[in-house]
């Protein structure tokens, strides 16, 4: 079959985030135009595109697409569409919900038809955005209608890919041991697909505008654009658009960072400057602000300065802050959020929180660095999720990052505000 010439998509940015709501199907249509690919032909376009997972793991969609799609040809498939969105502070795919809902059943639809899926479920974590995404469904006649859904065991970890799948074959939404993974193995036994609801929008712009669009955007190792959270010591916190590569000191300023990197980095004390950026969210790394201003921002030049992308999330911490106390802060919620069915997390976890509030807190000497430390190399790569590597790489960066401020700690001095918070964690006071 002769495949139709791409439309011209949008030059630039936005994409993914056009700057009114597009909710009604005529709108939506009339905005987006047709769909041009589907199918095998379309899985095809996805791995010219480059586009990579967008919940956190940055994963190849086109390479997860054709797994599945050669298992299907025996077994048939399920998908499955991520929008728990579990990290407290990102709001980015309940933004994409809110603001292009059709976008992100198109890709349902497409992803569906191009792996064989019989059933797709969008799993969301609010009662809200389900009443207005099942009012959107009822809008459509695609040939896989997809069950919207919300998983009761809502928690940090129930957004974890497994943990979706073991909610949908009826037990709670708790990660499980793999392999076999989700793509071999998944929902009613099937292959399943299982994509961030980011993802799947990118999908639906590809099916329309093609795989050369796409890349007319972002860097060759990171093509495209992606929805970043920005919050902590920003006067404009919230959701942006931003191509993939740009430096990270440009999409700081995009909030209306307090300046570029303060007076003297980790460890100084007063002024309105960046001390030191949290990227990828509470699963992140620590990144010192001195270094960070020329960093790409993607998943392989965050990596290669030491830190994460993750699921876009950027927190910045000013000078006037204190990292140790922050991270303290971070790792007692984690240690909360445990599913309660590993020794690295049911145990793990609460002694690394208990350990880093002693640095931060308490003037701790070297005991509590070597417990960390020991820790550390006990707890990672031994759960069945990431929650317990998460937490160690955590503790780890802020150790690396903060080391002036551990010896200043160690003293009884904090050069921060350690009784005052800067990032918002759910239960902390």
């Amino acid at each position: 079959m002769e495949v139709p010439p791409a439309a011209a998509g949008p030059a630039g940015l936005p994409r993914l985030l056009p700057p009114a709501q597009v909710r009604g199907m005529r709108a939506h249509e009339e905005r987006y135009g047709p769909v041009r690919l589907s199918g095998e032909a379309l899985i095809a376009e996805v791995e010219q595109s480059g586009l990579t997972g967008r919940g956190g793991g940055a994963f190849p969609a086109g390479r997860k697409l054709r797994a599945v799609y050669e298992r299907a040809r025996r077994r048939g498939a399920v998908l499955v569409a991520n929008g728990m969105e579990s990290e407290p502070v990102s709001a980015k795919d309940l933004s994409l919900l809110a603001r292009v809902p059709h976008l992100v059943l198109d890709g349902i639809a497409l992803a569906a038809g191009a792996v064989g899926a019989e059933a797709a479920y969008l799993c969301v974590s609010r009662p809200e955005q389900a009443e207005v995404l099942l009012a959107c469904a009822a809008e459509r006649t695609d040939p896989v209608p997809v069950t919207v859904t919300i998983p009761s065991e809502h928690a940090y970890v129930s957004s974890e890919e497994s943990a979706l799948v073991h909610f949908l074959n009826g037990g709670p939404a708790l990660p499980m041991f793999v392999p076999p993974r989700p793509f071999e193995r998944g929902v009613r036994g099937k292959p399943t697909l299982v994509a961030n609801v980011e993802t799947l929008a990118n999908v639906a712009l590809i099916g329309r505008y093609g795989a050369r669009w796409f890349r007319s955007v972002g860097v060759a190792d990171a093509p495209g654009s992606a929805l970043v959270t920005v919050a902590g010591a920003v006067t404009r916190p919230g959701v942006y658009e931003i191509a993939l590569g740009a430096p990270l000191g440009e999409v700081i300023g995009l909030a209306g960072s307090p300046g570029s990197g303060g007076s003297g980095g980790s460890g100084s004390s007063g002024g309105s400057g960046v001390q030191a950026i949290l990227a990828g969210g509470f699963f992140g790394t620590w990144l010192a602000a001195r270094n960070a201003a020329d960093v790409p921002a993607s998943a392989a030049g965050l990596r290669a300065a030491g830190s994460s992308f993750g699921a876009g999330i950027l927190l910045v911490l000013p000078t006037a802050g204190c990292g140790l106390a922050e991270t303290a802060r971070v790792l007692r919620y984690l240690a909360g959020q445990s599913a309660g069915q590993c020794g690295p997390c049911v145990r793990g976890l609460p002694e690394i929180a208990d350990a880093m509030e002693q640095v931060a807190f308490a003037s701790a000497g070297g005991r509590a660095l070597r417990s960390l430390h020991e820790l550390f190399g006990l707890v990672e790569g031994r759960g069945a999720c990431h929650l317990p590597d998460g937490a160690a790489r955590l503790a780890a960066s802020a150790l690396r990052v903060f080391g002036d401020d551990v010896k200043r700690h160690q003293r009884g001095q904090c050069p921060g505000a350690p009784g005052r918070a800067v990032f918002t964690v759910p239960g902390a006071s």
